[in-house]
């Protein structure tokens, strides 16, 4: 394969330029040079260069020139194919001319005369075709910038009061958010009288950052019982008719607000924005949203807005964080360093409000709850808030109860006296070790709670919804379970952490790991002598700009993740976990093990080498102290009631549960020499190791013949079908020739958890890769291993 100008050859194999991509060898080249991603940015960058040929540069123009004025004065050169307007400011355009003859034409024009304008007509600049630069480099810059007055400061403690009061929100910001809230008020009161805009989220809960939306809540319930006193009489007023022949003044006579939906008001108070807001501009009804909103933008303050006429429970939210601050100083300052870790370590930062990653609200509660659990406590829980607060506090809201003290000074002053320095690496070991696969967060309790409850509060919720479908109290709702979950203060069916995904979570933990860790160095806790980053500034380094891992390093590192999704399970195996108690994860790690096995024998036809051996071996945990393991699927408990489960494995060995015998002579009360007593129920097993040997190239062009036979079959795609991708297997060993010298490899299942989120680990080693396929067969296992894992779990194969 002749290499082209955007490949390179580097000592550990290949790097795409235009792709920004390293690739380890010849074959996986050829792949990607076909793939779509290289195709795509090869195209653009060929369209892009078309369009600068075609195109001229063209100023002079004033804002109110249109973009058919351009297109009828350059029409004389050659057809027109787009004119691109500068829609800051308005004086300069781009002609784009649909062959690249009139655009000479145009460009040899010595004089352009349109419209009493004297037009600039140049070629247009040629600029070399670069990738949108990736996050982590702009997070980069934003520290480099930061990290000079960091490095000044005398203590870490120092370094985060740097931070909060970088990042706040100044007094100026504040103000023009007031302004705008006064100018809304003010219209919306004329059409909706009796009407209230009420600001919730970050501009006012005291933990607002730069530029931060300005959040809304436009309280129409007064509005309501106005309208309804309005609607025994007829008079309708005759003043105020807009262009289109309606009467702004009786808005609210083209509209039942207490029947309409929600999307149909917002579409009313979008029009509202428009015509009769100065400044508003880019109005647009997200009606698809958890919560309806409108998006706006305020030209002259610049500034981002959100109206919603259904969230009061955040505008109540907003006043409890508000009272949280006001508890202790320390709060606001932990939760502007931890948001910008996170920031900085992409874990946070949703764009547009959507996406995967921690969102600024979940970030505070985490900090809050972490708080809460500190020795003694620095705040208090939302329960014991409640019993602080007096009669006249009692607030109720959708059937949540949302009471709490109006003023800080009613709560009792935390005992705790612990410094910045200290909390931070706390907060950081607390999560590293959090046992997120099967807790729920709850700031009401102040605790942990067991997931397995709500596995049964969910089942309840369903039975009472096919039961009564329009009558269904919030208290039965069940929360969204996932990854992470972390209940609302008030709203207890709402996880706020429900749109992280097992990678975000995953990171999350990870990063807390190697935050900790980094805590506990001298570069962390003393300030450099030699003007060297110190303390935050190397906690802040982003996410793949610290020291890179050397290639022995990543090589050991060959382990792929299954994290327990408890969300995705079926509800038998659910109710399984449930009966199984606080021993759910062995029984969990059983049902993987036997779909890891499933996946690679029956859906890529791997063969078991014969020096398999699928029996846990001495360094086995999950046998101590208990029963021998029988050979059908059963369960069994030892002397100290600890269940566990056995299966039998399609190679004829018991996957879980296999105990290693004692020697004859052996004192079964006794722990074998070298090994710790055990503890408690959470042993975690090891000592299963699988041998696979694959003979085709099984994971090459997968995606094609997947597509190919969807379209043979007319049926619907699933990529994660089992049935189908034995079917994409079977054709690719059919087709294909097999290799000269089969693969090898070994796959040794672990369960961890415990203390932290449970997960199967599948420790993968090459035991005979002469032709050095494994890495790449090990890179598709990495993506496709645990989705058809997942798949086998929730159909329960």
């Amino acid at each position: 394969m002749e290499l082209d100008s955007d490949i390179k050859t580097t000592p550990r194999g290949f790097h795409c330029n235009l792709c920004n991509t390293n690739i380890p060898n010849q074959p996986s080249l050829e792949q990607h040079v076909k793939g779509r991603k290289h195709q795509t940015l090869s195209s653009v960058r060929a369209a892009r260069k078309a369009q600068e040929a075609h195109s001229v540069f063209v100023s002079g123009i004033k804002p109110e020139t249109s973009q058919t004025d351009l297109t009828e004065y350059f029409q004389q050169f050659g057809p027109v194919s787009d004119v691109i307007m500068d829609k800051d400011k308005g004086v300069f355009a781009i002609v784009q001319f649909s062959e690249t003859d009139s655009t000479q034409a145009a460009l040899s024009c010595i004089e352009h005369q349109m419209k009493g304008l004297k037009l600039r007509v140049k070629p247009r600049d040629k600029k070399e075709f670069k990738k949108i630069p990736k996050k982590s480099q702009n997070l980069q810059q934003a520290l480099e910038r930061l990290k000079p007055v960091l490095c000044q400061m005398l203590s870490v403690g120092a370094q985060m009061q740097c931070v909060l009061e970088r990042f706040q929100l100044g007094e100026n910001e504040k103000k023009a958010r007031g302004l705008l809230i006064q100018l809304l008020q003010e219209v919306f009161s004329e059409f909706f009288p009796d009407s209230q805009v009420l600001p919730f989220g970050s501009s006012v809960n005291t933990f607002g950052i730069h530029s931060c939306d300005v959040d809304l809540f436009l309280d129409l319930e007064n509005t309501k019982a106005f309208q309804a006193r309005g609607k025994s009489t007829t008079e309708q007023a005759a003043e105020g008719t807009s262009d289109d022949g309606h009467s702004e003044d009786s808005i609210l006579s083209d509209i039942d607000l207490a029947t309409a939906s929600p999307v149909e008001v917002l579409e009313l108070v979008a029009t509202i924005l428009r015509r009769c807001v100065p400044g508003v501009q880019k109005v647009q009804v997200v009606g698809s949203a958890r919560l309806p909103v409108v998006k706006f933008h305020h030209r002259e303050l610049n500034l981002q807005g959100d109206i919603t006429i259904n969230n009061r429970l955040a505008v109540r939210n907003t006043r409890f964080l508000q009272l949280c601050s006001g508890l202790d100083d320390r709060l606001r300052t932990l939760v502007y360093t931890i948001r910008y870790w996170a920031k900085q370590k992409q874990l946070a930062g949703n764009p547009s409000g959507a996406g995967s990653l921690l969102n600024n609200y979940a970030l505070t509660l985490m900090v809050i709850f972490f708080l809460q659990k500190c020795e003694p406590p620095i705040l208090p829980t939302v329960d014991q808030l409640k019993d602080m607060a007096c009669e006249e506090e009692e607030c109720v809201i959708e059937g949540w109860n949302c009471t709490f003290p109006s003023q800080p000074i009613a709560v009792p002053p935390s005992k705790n006296a612990q410094d910045l320095c200290d909390l931070l690496p706390a907060f950081f070991s607390f999560y590293a070790q959090f046992d997120f696969a099967s807790s729920v967060i709850s700031l009401r309790e102040g605790r942990a709670l067991p997931i397995t409850a709500f596995l049964s509060q969910a089942k309840e919720a369903e039975t009472m919804q096919e039961e009564q479908p329009t009558k269904l109290l919030h208290h039965h709702h069940s929360p969204k379970l996932g990854p992470l979950n972390l209940l609302d203060p008030f709203e207890l069916s709402h996880n706020v952490a429900g749109n992280l995904t097992e990678r975000t979570q995953h990171s999350f933990q990870k990063e807390c790991q190697e935050a900790e860790k980094y805590c506990r160095s001298l570069q962390y806790q003393h300030k450099s002598t030699k003007g060297k980053s110190w303390g935050l500034v190397r906690l802040f380094t982003p996410r793949g700009e610290g020291p890179q891992k050397t290639q022995q390093g990543a090589t050991e590192k060959m382990t792929i993740s299954i994290p327990f999704k408890v969300a995705s399970l079926p509800e038998v195996l659910r109710n399984q976990l449930q009966l199984a108690g606080d021993d759910f994860r062995l029984l969990w790690f059983q049902k993987v093990c036997s779909a890891v096995e499933g996946v690679f024998q029956n859906v890529l036809k791997c063969s078991p080498a014969p020096s398999t051996d699928s029996v846990f071996g001495e360094d086995s945990a999950i046998g101590e102290g208990m029963e021998t393991a029988s050979a059908d699927l059963s369960m069994s408990t030892n002397d100290d009631g600890v269940s566990s489960s056995t299966e039998v494995s399609p190679q004829g060995t018991a996957v879980v549960g296999a105990k290693r015998p004692l020697s004859s002579d052996s004192d079964p009360s006794i722990s074998p020499h070298g090994k710790k007593p055990r503890l408690e129920s959470s042993t975690m097993p090891g000592g299963l190791c699988w041998t696979w040997v694959q003979r085709h190239t099984v994971w090459a062009g997968r995606r094609k013949v997947r597509r190919e036979l969807i379209k043979e079959t007319d049926s619907r795609q699933d990529g994660s079908n089992m049935e189908l991708e034995s079917q994409v297997t079977d054709h690719i060993m059919n087709n294909e020739p097999e290799v000269k010298d089969p693969v090898e490899f070994k796959v040794q299942p672990v369960m961890e958890g415990g203390t932290e989120s449970t997960k199967a680990v599948l420790k993968f080693q090459s035991a005979n890769d002469q032709a050095g396929l494994f890495q790449d067969f090990f890179h598709f296992l990495e993506v496709f291993l645990p989705k058809m894992v997942e798949t086998l779990l929730e159909k329960g194969v």
